[in-house]
């Protein structure tokens, strides 16, 4: 596998769902080279594959983005031992611990408006699903033209 795609947020939260939803998207799509996983929150178990990964991108729903952004993420300096979920940050510490390999990573912001309870996304939420969908479907191509492992 070259890119990890990892959507996290709680599906039962409105637009809190958009992360797991685009790697949803994307799975479905079975696109060559690339893994998508769907989840509630970053837990410590996804440590194995991140550090297996060429590269990762990390799908979550933000309030403070004005449309789809995509933010370089490193590992966390000092290292903190998370317990139960964790951040990007975090997550690629683990790996780097554990397996000594931290990949280049990235978190996708999707810009959201609604996080109550529920399941459907709002308009601006679900415009960021496609776009982001879009976005990380060509960056996944991008990679394999480069042969990038």
């Amino acid at each position: 596998m070259s890119l990890l795609v990892i959507g996290y947020g709680n599906t039962l939260r409105c637009d809190d769902g958009v992360g797991p939803q685009v790697a949803e998207s994307l799975a479905a799509r079975n696109l060559p080279g690339v893994r998508a996983v769907a989840c509630q929150q970053l837990t410590p178990e996804l440590a194995e594959a991140v550090a297996q990964a060429g590269a990762v991108v990390f799908v979550d729903a933000a309030l403070d983005a004005g449309q789809v952004e995509w933010r370089e993420v490193k590992a966390e300096d000092p290292p903190q031992t998370p317990a139960h979920a964790s951040n990007p940050r975090q997550l690629l510490s683990l790996a780097r611990q554990l397996f000594g390999r931290q990949p280049p990573a990235w978190v996708v912001a999707v810009p959201v408006e609604h996080l109550g309870m529920g399941e459907s996304l709002s308009p601006r939420a679900a415009a960021g699903l496609q776009t982001a969908t879009a976005q990380i479907e060509k960056f996944a191509q991008s990679l394999g033209s480069k042969g990038f492992r």
